[in-house]
């Protein structure tokens, strides 16, 4: 029986679900009340909505890519 070889490995699948766990944190860190029209919420200028939750999201994502370049080792089919 031949061994196909696919283009993800089970690992790679494994770093693109950290990666995406790591955005959506990102994503939730980022999200709170905002300001109304008759209330003004500072809140939305903290330094975890700005600067923090914007460099998790990053971070997730380059994670990813580097979850989808991540080469599987070749195993070889012995005989």
């Amino acid at each position: 029986m031949e061994k196909k070889n696919f283009a993800f490995d089970r690992i790679n699948y494994f770093l693109l679900t950290i990666g995406m766990a790591v955005v959506v944190i990102g994503f939730i860190l980022m999200s709170g009340s905002g300001s109304s029209e008759n209330e003004f919420n500072p809140e939305i200028f903290s330094a975890l909505r700005i600067r923090v939750a914007p460099l998790v999201c990053f971070a997730g994502f380059a994670f990813m890519i580097y979850g989808i370049m991540h080469k599987p080792k070749d195993e070889e089919v012995k005989l």
